[in-house]
């Protein structure tokens, strides 16, 4: 893994009829945004008007990419992941706002330790009309817990308040679309092949309204119990293909291996 310096960020955001709440998390991720960084945004199917928001935008780091037909939130992400170039790759939801300082904090915490391959930070509750109703997200979790055994009983991954390394893509994707969510996936994968690395700083307001319930609030323990063994048949399917693909690398001969 190599230390970082002066590099730039990808963020990635995901829209599905999100006009009501997305200017204000544009103004606030733009405002972190250098030169050489992008924002890619690929929407979901809107109708609601915010294609028509976003093409008012016309910042140089913005693309903007339009899916054919609805395919959900699991497979927007993967687009968007897919598109980004940087190396560092920021999450971002349509309805939250990023606080001052977010990049610069993430950014920081990659370059204290090239072994780091998430960053995760703490978060304010807002409701919808933007005030505070909890200082901490994770202190409604009891506390951020990264390993693989806590994830299983409990997920602390939240999407929006999380950054990767670009490194976790090439193992990460395609992101099985048997697991629960994106942040979850990717956040167990990275806590097995290398380092998190938690920020207790509230760096965003994760805005919780009627329509982004997550869907472990709405479903039953049965369905949360099939949907951690599903995470955990997919990452036990992908660490096997990642070894084997390791063995194979190095014990076939030197003049068939790919540079």
């Amino acid at each position: 893994m190599k230390l970082i310096s002066n590099f730039s960020v990808s963020v990635v955001m995901a829209t599905y009829n999100g006009k009501q709440y997305l200017a204000e998390q544009l103004r606030s991720v733009l405002a972190e945004l250098m030169p050489d960084d992008e924002l890619i945004i690929v929407d979901d199917g809107s109708k609601d008007g915010t294609l028509e928001l976003l093409g008012f935008l016309k910042s140089p780091v913005v693309r903007i990419v339009r899916n054919l037909t609805n395919v959900g939130v699991l497979a927007t992400f993967e687009r968007g992941l897919l598109l980004s170039s940087k190396e560092i790759v920021f999450l971002c939801d349509q309805d939250d706002v990023w606080l001052p300082g977010k990049r610069a904090a993430f950014v920081t915490a990659f370059e204290r330790d090239p072994r780091t391959l998430v960053v995760v930070s703490d978060a304010q509750l807002i409701d919808a009309s933007g005030s505070v109703t909890a200082p901490s997200f994770m202190a409604t979790r009891g506390g951020f817990r990264g390993d693989i055994l806590s994830t299983l009983v409990r997920n602390r991954y939240l999407g929006c308040a999380m950054a990767l390394r670009r490194e976790l893509l090439f193992t990460a994707l395609p992101i099985p679309r048997s697991v629960p969510m994106h942040d979850m996936w990717l956040g167990a994968l990275g806590s097995i092949l290398g380092r998190v690395h938690y920020i207790s700083v509230p760096l965003m307001q994760y805005r919780r309204h009627g329509d982004n319930v997550s869907p472990s609030r709405r479903q039953g323990w049965s369905r949360m119990l099939r949907w951690r063994l599903a995470l955990l048949l997919a990452l036990t399917g992908r660490l096997c293909k990642l070894a084997l693909g390791h063995h194979t690398a190095t014990t076939m001969p030197a003049s068939t291996r790919r540079p």
